[in-house]
């Protein structure tokens, strides 16, 4: 009975650190780039774009060429958003020692 007792111990640490993590997750904000900072693309923690950054240069470009290098640079900044995000939840759950405890659940 002491196993499970523990392991009811170590479930309520990681939903504690895992209420946090969500906290910190949307505090997160990640910045992708594409053309050598032609375009910059910033993404918060829920994957929102909040800002998008052209430089002068980038706008003499034709039209498509501006949006591949948009989706490049939100490519990059999602990549990072993961990245982070992935960051964020193994401190949440790293290192507690729960048997058979395995993220994603």
């Amino acid at each position: 009975m002491t196993d499970f007792n523990k392991i009811l111990e170590k479930a309520k640490e990681i939903e504690k650190k895992m209420k946090e993590s969500q906290e910190n997750l949307k505090r997160i904000e990640v910045k992708g780039v594409s053309g050598g900072d032609a375009v910059t693309i910033l993404l918060n923690g829920e994957g929102e774009i909040t800002k998008i950054l052209l430089s002068d240069n980038v706008l003499k470009e034709d039209k498509e060429i501006i949006q591949d290098l948009i989706i490049a640079a939100h490519n990059d900044a999602k990549s990072k958003l993961k990245s982070k995000t992935s960051e964020e939840i193994s401190k949440a759950t790293g290192g507690l020692g729960v048997p058979g405890f395995k993220w994603p659940l």
